[in-house]
């Protein structure tokens, strides 16, 4: 009997490595392994994902384990840590996203009643969006002036929620708590998904829980589009990050694609000339940005990469003040964009 999931295992297990290089970045193939520190995408030698080998049984292609910890399983397995999916269907749905697959047509009952979207789904990250409220006043704003960001995008990606379920890692119960809702959109500008940031009653930093940050929905190739963009773009990991460089010059044009691994994936907008690819100091993050250099590169889009004096930009903002890093940035950015930034 036909099974899509037994299917989609083994594509995805035909394909190890490249599942590897968009969800664990951080690894590196040695010989016949993807080794990488754990499914966090850790840098280390603890985790390794077998990349070739029978379809199934021992040795078999897509298989891990943690010599650490014990973990093991599959590539689903690894998608659904990377990712923070928890419903079964939306991991087959990512999968199918990543392996190109196109998303099956649910047939017509013909129900009097629309059907309620279930979590996860981009419908359900609209809902959420759309059940949030504008960032000014809140804790959100609260939280990210505590980052020293007061420019919080043009596009109005960023709101409010005060009451978005969460739960804890290991727990199976769900407790409202205040976060900030980011919109993950796509190239037309319709919302493919959120990522939420829970924040501390006060709004200084985020709440003491783990995870502190999940997304929902589909988030490859699309980003949160925090300013529009024009001819130049420029794309990194975190919000917070990004919201660093429009504090220091808001007429640059920025998305965030909200880790390493999606970073390397997003989809370039139509008539993009110049790219630049704000990296966190790490070395995942500078792998992605080979990644998307090469890519941008191969259809004509002229690359460069910001670097910062720290961890991040955030921690730049934080530590040297928004005049600092605009003067870093001027030794870094084209001379054909200088005039993006305030003098």
């Amino acid at each position: 009997m036909y099974s899509e999931t037994e299917d989609l295992v083994r594509d995805l297990a035909e394909n190890a490595e490249g599942v590897c290089r968009a969800y664990l970045p951080a690894g590196r193939r040695e010989g016949s392994y993807w080794i990488v520190g754990d499914l966090q995408n850790n840098p280390g030698r603890s985790l390794f994902v077998r990349l070739t080998g029978p379809a199934s049984g021992p040795g078999a292609a897509g298989k891990f384990t943690d010599g650490a910890t014990g973990e093991h399983g599959d590539l689903l397995d690894i998608i659904r840590a990377r990712t923070g999916i928890t419903r079964f269907p939306d991991l087959l749905a990512e999968a199918r996203a990543h392996l190109g697959r196109p998303q099956p047509v649910v047939p017509d009952t013909h129900e009097p009643r629309k059907a309620k979207a279930p979590g996860g789904t981009p419908a359900a990250a609209a809902r959420l969006f759309a059940a949030s409220n504008p960032i000014t006043g809140t804790l959100a704003e609260t939280y990210l002036r505590s980052r020293g960001i007061t420019q919080f995008g043009a596009n109005g990606a960023l709101r409010f929620h005060p009451k978005c379920w969460h739960r804890e890692e290991g727990q199976t119960r769900s407790i409202p708590r205040p976060a900030m809702i980011a919109a993950v959109t796509d190239g037309a500008g319709a919302v493919q998904g959120v990522h939420r940031t829970w924040l501390a009653p006060d709004g200084q930093g985020k709440a003491a829980v783990n995870p502190e940050r999940r997304a929902m929905g589909h988030l490859l190739g699309n980003a949160v589009r925090l300013n529009p963009h024009d001819d130049i773009l420029v794309v990194g990991e975190g919000i917070e990050t990004m919201l660093s460089l429009s504090e220091a010059a808001p007429g640059l044009p920025v998305w965030a694609a909200l880790s390493s691994g999606h970073l390397g994936a997003v989809l370039l907008p139509e008539g993009l000339q110049r790219l630049y690819i704000a990296i966190d100091r790490d070395p995942a993050g500078q792998r992605a940005a080979g990644r998307l250099s090469a890519r941008a590169s191969e259809v004509g889009v002229r690359v460069r990469v910001l670097e910062p004096r720290l961890g991040d930009f955030n921690d730049d903002l934080r530590a040297n003040g928004k005049d600092a890093l605009r003067q870093h940035l001027a030794g870094q950015i084209g001379p054909e964009d200088r005039h993006r930034l305030p003098s």
